[in-house]
């Protein structure tokens, strides 16, 4: 039997067991469950004494690691499984979405005083990132321990200004880099040009920025799971997207193959958030935008929760008291209709459609009966967003041949929407 000490800040709230069979185990520490101020780990891990089993939590713990070729190619570089969740999150699992950290049972979580940063020149950060089709998040490089959720090619570092730092350990970082990608060129623009539009019409969007290193462009994206306390010191804050909330194992995340519906998604955040009423509002607009600009891939590893756990003052900080579940900022916002490759089938289904090409105003209607809301709400918040997306979409400054091509397909969607309600 292996065990591994979970983290939830600088707290150990339980422990990851491989058991004599290689089946992984979730228990929360008896100090935990029993102490006043204790929070769940996540949605789908609900705090109890008995053991969860490896289908109870591995949609949670699985949740965390690279997906798809990605996992296959860090397995090969650490020399263990694809499907051994437990020997990956023990070797990768330092720093991770979130605020959990993964430490072997009985050795200590380092402090933050001993946060260590690794400086990198633009020169290593352009090798880093020609490097990592076959380094994905440099797994197997000495004291490198991140780990990023999806199946892109993306690497998290530590910026300050202009000056970049690789974290090593459990060390917190700060912004994700995601290069360019051969096959679909023009991705950073299309993501950039997305982001930016979102957020030009009033969305709760992540932040990025365009940059390049040497010849390799790339989308420089702030956490919104991280905060800036100090200069050099970044500040968990706990995180977990749809499928980890719901429990579903991330090779499950599209619906047509048995992952998440919009009406699961419409459900757990009635469930679950603090303020239900706005962060419904806040889903729908981030379905009817997805929508708009095309973005076919818009599954439930695409939507998170932020758990404001913790409330900090020079004397102490505060668990339970202060928690709060709330929708996170949005992110991964991309034009896929752009790409023929791609899929044209939506990653959750509108109404009786998953083409989005197909989906009617009576779609819509459907939608509406589904997640709870008034037909009428929802006409009028597509006519609202469609008109902000027509006045806004010629400001946003990313000037790449692509954009115009997005620009003039997100114009045509407002259009259509605009007839059709």
């Amino acid at each position: 039997m292996k065990l591994l000490d979970v983290y939830l800040h600088e707290y150990v709230v339980g422990h990851l067991i491989q058991d004599d069979h290689g089946q992984m185990l979730f228990e929360y520490a008896e100090s935990w469950v029993t102490n006043p101020d204790a929070v769940a780990l996540s949605c789908s891990l609900p705090l109890r004494k008995e053991k969860f089993k490896q289908h109870e939590c591995r949609g949670f713990f699985g949740g965390i690691l690279p997906e798809e070729g990605k996992r296959q190619i860090v397995a090969g570089n650490l020399g263990i499984s694809a499907k051994n969740d437990f020997a990956m999150l023990e070797r990768i699992g330092g720093e991770c979405a979130g605020a959990v950290t993964f430490i072997p049972s009985g050795m200590p979580l380092p402090s933050q005083a001993q946060n260590l940063y690794q400086p990198i020149s633009q020169a290593q950060l352009a090798e880093i990132l020609r490097d990592l089709p076959l380094k994905p998040m440099l797994a197997g490089e000495d004291g490198v321990r991140l780990s990023l959720a999806g199946a892109q090619d993306k690497i998290a570092l530590y910026a300050e200004g202009d000056q970049l730092f690789l974290p090593l350990g459990n060390t917190p970082s700060s912004h994700i880099f995601k290069p360019d990608h051969p096959r679909f060129k023009g991705l950073v623009y299309n993501e950039a040009f997305c982001m930016k539009l979102a957020k030009q019409i009033g969305l709760a969007v992540a932040s990025v920025e365009i940059r390049k290193a040497e010849d390799i462009e790339y989308l420089m994206v702030e956490r919104f799971d991280r905060m800036q306390m100090e200069v050099g010191h970044r500040m968990r804050i706990h995180q977990e997207d749809f499928c980890q909330a719901l429990g579903i194992a991330a090779e499950m995340k599209y619906q047509n193959e048995g992952g998440p519906s919009l009406k699961s998604c419409f459900d757990l955040v009635r469930q679950v958030s603090g303020s239900p009423v706005n962060d419904l509002r806040e889903l729908l607009n981030a379905v009817i935008f997805n929508f708009i600009i095309g973005n076919h891939d818009a599954h439930a590893k695409n939507f998170s929760f932020i758990h404001h756990h913790l409330t900090y003052n020079p004397e102490k900080r505060l668990l339970g008291e202060h928690a709060e579940i709330r929708l996170a900022p949005l992110y991964d916002l991309l034009c896929t209709a752009y790409y023929p490759d791609l899929s044209k089938k939506m990653a959750m289904k509108i109404g009786r459609e998953y083409k989005s090409a197909d989906v009617s105003a009576k779609d819509f209607d459907r939608l509406a009966d589904e997640i709870g809301f008034a037909k009428p709400l929802i006409k009028t918040r597509i006519k609202e967003l469609a008109s902000k997306v027509l006045a806004e979409s010629d400001k946003i400054d990313v000037d790449h041949p692509i954009t115009a091509a997005i620009s003039k397909h997100v114009k045509a969607n407002c259009q259509t929407l605009l007839t059709i309600f």
